[in-house]
């Protein structure tokens, strides 16, 4: 439990930073060469940019920090894996802002901040990092690939019972091949 606490919380740290990537980002990019004024799709463009600058961010450092241990050894294919659950996210994220905005009729700025910002984010967050951890981070998924990892490293190993060399040690046994 204390490991999924702790990825968890290395998750968290990762997306803010994403966050604030994407963000930062796209108001620079209105502020300079996408102004609305010049670039009539600027604030799409902006957003794409951003948004793709962010989740490349996003991969790098779920990659090497809060999935380190479970990372294949399939680079090309855990980002593009990682790219569809991102994206699959951002749909989710997408659709609650659509229900309120579209169907429900909240139309203020406020319930569409609650909805797309907040609602959609806690949504598409939990969906991303069950995806990331049971999908996209899999060492075992790769053909071939022994990571030599156990999904749940806080467990000891089990001592084999019917070998006497096992059989008497306690928690600091080791196995002897």
């Amino acid at each position: 439990m204390r490991r999924l606490i702790a990825q968890l919380a290395r998750f968290g740290v990762v997306g803010a930073v994403g966050f604030v990537v994407d963000t930062v980002l796209f108001n620079v990019l209105l502020a300079t060469v996408l102004r609305p004024e010049d670039v009539a799709a600027g604030p799409v463009i902006a957003k794409v940019i951003s948004t793709a600058v962010a989740i490349f961010v996003n991969w790098v450092g779920n990659r090497h920090w809060t999935f380190r241990d479970q990372r294949r050894s399939a680079t090309a294919k855990e980002g593009v894996e990682f790219v569809v659950v991102s994206l699959g996210g951002l749909a989710i994220s997408i659709g609650c802002l659509a229900v309120s905005h579209y169907v429900l009729g909240f139309t203020s700025a406020f319930a569409d901040t609650v909805s797309g910002n907040v609602i959609g984010l806690v949504l598409g967050t939990a969906f991303r990092f069950w995806l990331y951890r049971v999908w996209v981070y899999r060492p075992d998924r790769d053909a071939g690939h022994d990571s030599g990892r156990e999904a749940d490293q806080d467990d000891p190993p089990e001592a084999d019972q019917d070998d006497p060399r096992e059989a008497d040690r306690g928690p600091e046994r080791t196995l002897v091949g």
